[in-house]
């Protein structure tokens, strides 16, 4: 007889192969980024006044923006007010979701007025709204709310009505309630409709504070870059701009972030 060797072959480490993906997604973004700064910085100093925002500018006026009290009062008062109305949005979209997925006469009946109200510009019922609530915060919590619960009602609908049958039999099998059915099978099996609103909802929700700031002139993010730039300071008016579109990644980073660590069944791997 003779013996015969097998050679078996380790596969590669998962980390080492997200290194070289977030390598080789790392060089085009840095070579990309790079090169919109230059031709920013090369067309504003060719065409544009000199008080007009340039990367170097706007560089040097980040350490003075990031230290300023009105600045940091500003920040606190637009996330403070985006923070409430995701809240509010989050419960009470979910609920009006899980309803329209799993009760075809409730869908029938507001379908369309959500497909409507969904279609309207933010900026068009601000006026209704300032007139409604006065010219305060509490129009800021309506603007944001209007502007971010029908991305969620509409995605946990969707999520509701793609409830595998196999599950709701089950649960049918062991006499559960409609409420625990609802709440136990249909809700977690509709969390990644859940979360791509909330993804949606976020990012409308940063704009619908920063448009009511700029109409109602209150404290925020919005009136900080609004009054900045009538003031002709827009190198602090942009590091605003950059401010907001940080909050908008960093809430990306959170959810993606969560997904790995309390949901790994539903995303593998990151190759973003």
């Amino acid at each position: 007889m003779t013996d015969t060797a097998v050679r078996v072959t380790a596969p590669a480490p998962v980390a080492r192969k997200n290194w070289k993906l977030a390598d080789s997604a790392f060089v085009p973004r840095l070579i990309c980024g790079v090169v919109i700064l230059l031709i920013w910085e090369v067309a504003v100093r060719a065409l544009a006044p000199a008080y007009v925002a340039k990367p170097t500018t706007v560089a040097l006026a980040i350490p003075k923006v990031l230290t300023d009290p009105v600045f940091l009062k500003a920040t606190g008062e637009t996330l403070a007010a985006v923070a409430e109305g995701l809240g509010i949005t989050l419960v009470f979209g979910t609920i009006i979701g899980l309803w329209m997925g799993r009760s075809l006469t409730f869908d029938r009946a507001i379908r369309h007025y959500i497909n409507g109200f969904n279609a309207i510009p933010m900026i068009v019922v601000l006026p209704l709204f300032s007139l409604w609530f006065g010219y305060s915060t509490y129009t800021r919590i309506a603007t944001i709310i209007f502007a971010a619960i029908f991305a969620i009602i509409m995605n946990v609908a969707d999520g509701a009505r793609a409830v595998p049958r196999e599950y709701l039999e089950v649960s049918r099998a062991f006499r559960a309630s409609r409420l625990s059915v609802l709440f136990g099978v249909v809700l977690p099996a509709s969390l990644p409709y859940l979360l791509a609103g909330v993804r949606l909802a976020a990012g409308r929700a940063l704009i619908g504070a920063v448009v009511a700031e700029f109409f109602l002139s209150i404290g925020g993010v919005g009136y900080y870059i609004l009054y900045n730039s009538r003031s002709y300071h827009h190198n602090e008016a942009f590091v605003g701009v950059l401010l907001l579109a940080g909050f908008g990644v960093g809430f990306e980073l959170l959810v993606n972030w969560s997904i790995r660590r309390f949901m790994p069944w539903y995303r593998r791997g990151d190759k973003s």
